[in-house]
């Protein structure tokens, strides 16, 4: 068929269109996954309980029972079931597992679609973020006075563990989640992502790798820190095997999502759309899947092993039986320092759109800052032991180590340089996402001037177990990744909502939230230059005013986010509406309507330039579109 219209989302489909689909949502989900728990505990609780194998064996099969029966309940896999009985989906199958006339109902199913399934991503993080941000309160709460009775120092080492790794979880997809699922496939001319059910299924596996994790604390609690080392993990109770459960979900996700990205952007591009011509955001977003592909695995087998090491009897942590914590040291920082990148490569990407816009300039030195990008990513995966530089793990290794650590601050500094180049003297036009753009540059001056600090093995002596350590993690990945999300937020809310966020809250947000940081994170270099350790639960009155300062920003910064979220919110439901191309932007995402129809496009873009043009015509048109085929029209987004 030749698409000359796009699908109104009351489009009238079959009474038998969707099949399984029709009865499936979140609510078939958790039942599903509950009843599938409940089994799995009563089987294994009947048949193991008496072995040598204990409770951990209990937990990790109820878990793993819930996560595939929720994804069971959720529909997730329902195109394998009817493939494997020979029925394939017709095309008001595919329509009906788009969304196509379901209205709101599409976000609380299996949608295909990829716009519902950045949607369901954005909001996903919010809550992430809610739960990581309320325990962080509890944290600061806690350090308010030096021998406070808050919380047990048992309780506060979980907290601690499941706090650090939820926001690491939420970091990684909060921009390639919501923006990479909704915009990039729009940005290169695509209809939908190239396998829409995996991209739905990465969703919903983040989805069902939440309640173990916030069933940590019911099991026992994590005490050994948000890098789980081997051999504590190994005797921890039963929620370290919550934990891995969730860690493991999760790298699934991350891999699907990552594999999807790069074969969307290699194969569906639309015409004209060179590797030249591809918008900075569309090579972070690819680049960081990539990286995500090398060094997530390396996360999964870590937690695999340790699964094994407490369920079955394996012995690849226990150093009585010939097993070395350093193999889970060594593994789990081949993924943690990648996984830095896999966050802030997406958010930087982001933050350039917003500089090319509303600078009205084009990027500068786009191979360059191409080139920097890339530079970034293959050095990333050669720094992991400058973590260990404390530990007496390979002394001889830690010059080259050191020299690696200090080398990626050359090509991130090209990218810092060729952001800052793209402002200069340009004709800006200052809107919320500027502002955010302005303290990412702040905030990541900061943070990347610091870890210089502690690539230095001598620095790196006296800082590593201290505050200053936890200041330099957040000034770079708050300060800066979550600052990028929030500029991302705030420049594609319109063609995500159909809405304009409402800038005068979002300003008060901003104007808090920045105060917040430099509050509270100045107050922890403090911390760190006074001496004191992380992680612990009660210190000595000689922190006592450091850490007064950092709790009261931590409480301002608290609520800064919590009025961006009200920003979010009301304007979801009560703001002006947006048009099409709210920035006067050139790249393709804006050259539809805002929300897009369900293809994206009415008829297929041709690229012919780059979408950075400005300054050449900005009046003019920089993408011509060209009628769609009968071949091309054929093939519905989210039905592929």
């Amino acid at each position: 068929m030749t698409m000359t219209a796009p699908l109104a989302e009351d489009t009238k489909l079959g009474p038998k269109a969707g099949g399984l689909y029709r009865h499936q949502n979140f609510a078939t989900g958790l039942i599903v996954g509950i009843l599938s728990a409940v089994i799995g505990w009563v089987i294994s609780h009947a048949l193991l309980q008496s072995s040598n194998w204990g409770s951990d064996m209990v937990v990790t099969v109820t878990l793993v029972s819930w996560v595939v029966g929720f994804n069971i309940g959720i529909g997730s896999f329902n195109a394998i079931f009817r493939w494997s009985l020979g029925h394939d989906e017709d095309h008001e199958d595919q329509l009906y597992g788009a969304g196509v006339g379901q209205g709101w109902k599409r976000y609380f199913k299996f949608c295909t679609d990829h716009k519902v399934v950045g949607t369901q991503y954005l909001v996903l993080v919010m809550v992430l973020f809610g739960v990581g941000g309320t325990l962080a309160m509890m944290i600061r709460t806690q350090l308010l006075t030096p021998n406070s009775q808050f919380m047990s120092p048992e309780t506060y080492n979980s907290i601690v563990s499941i706090h650090g790794m939820i926001m690491i979880i939420a970091t990684i997809i909060m921009v390639s989640g919501p923006f990479a699922n909704f915009i990039m496939p729009i940005m290169i001319g695509a209809k939908d992502m190239a396998f829409p059910r995996l991209n739905a299924l990465s969703f919903w596996l983040v989805v069902s790798a939440v309640p173990p994790i916030l069933g940590s604390f019911l099991l026992g609690g994590v005490p050994a820190g948000w890098t789980t080392y081997a051999p504590l993990a190994v005797q921890a109770p039963p929620a370290m095997d919550a934990f891995a459960i969730t860690i493991c979900t999760f790298v699934l996700s991350v891999t699907v999502a990552g594999i999807n990205t790069l074969v969307t952007v290699l194969t569906m591009r639309t015409k004209g759309m060179t590797p030249g011509r591809l918008p900075i955001f569309v090579w972070g977003s690819i680049i960081a899947g990539g990286l995500g592909l090398y060094a997530m695995p390396a996360f999964l087998m870590a937690q695999s092993a340790m699964i094994t090491d407490r369920v079955v009897g394996t012995s690849f942590y226990v150093a009585m039986q010939g097993g070395t914590g350093w193999l889970y040291e060594n593994t789990f920082w081949i993924m943690g320092h990648p996984e830095v990148y896999v966050i802030l490569i997406p958010p930087v990407g982001a933050l350039i759109e917003i500089a090319s816009t509303f600078s009205r300039k084009p990027v500068f030195a786009y191979k360059v800052m191409v080139s920097g990008v890339i530079g970034i990513a293959t050095l990333a995966i050669m720094v992991w032991a400058h973590h260990m530089f404390t530990t007496g793990w390979a002394p001889t290794l830690a010059d080259p180590f050191m020299l690696t650590t200090e080398l990626i601050s050359i090509p991130t500094g090209i990218v810092f340089l060729c952001m800052v180049g793209t402002i200069w003297r340009g004709s800006i036009w200052t809107r919320l996402p500027m502002y955010f753009l302005y303290l990412f540059l702040f905030n990541f001056i900061v943070g990347g001037i610091t870890g210089i600090y502690l690539s230095d093995v001598p620095v790196d002596q006296y800082f590593h177990g201290n505050m200053f350590v936890t200041a330099h993690f957040h000034y770079t990945l708050l300060g800066g990744g979550m600052i990028g999300a929030a500029g991302a937020v705030s420049y594609w809310y319109p063609k995500m909502t159909g809405r304009m966020l409402n800038e005068r809250i979002g300003k008060t947000a901003f104007w808090i939230i920045a105060a917040g940081i430099q509050i509270t994170y100045l107050g922890q270099f403090w911390e760190g230059f006074q001496g004191m350790p992380r992680r612990v639960a009660n210190y000595a009155q000689i922190f006592q005013h450091a850490n007064d300062m950092s709790s009261v920003g931590a409480y301002i910064l608290m609520t800064g986010w919590i009025v961006f979220l009200y920003a979010i919110i009301s304007s979801w439901r009560h703001g002006v509406k947006a048009p099409a191309n709210p920035w006067h932007a050139k790249s393709l995402e804006w050259q539809t309507s805002s929300p897009p129809p369900l293809e994206n496009f009415l008829v297929d873009p041709v690229v012919t330039s780059d979408p950075y043009g400005y300054g050449e015509d900005d009046l003019a048109p920089q993408r011509q579109p060209q009628p769609v085929s009968a071949e091309a029209g054929s093939t519905t987004g989210g039905a592929h």
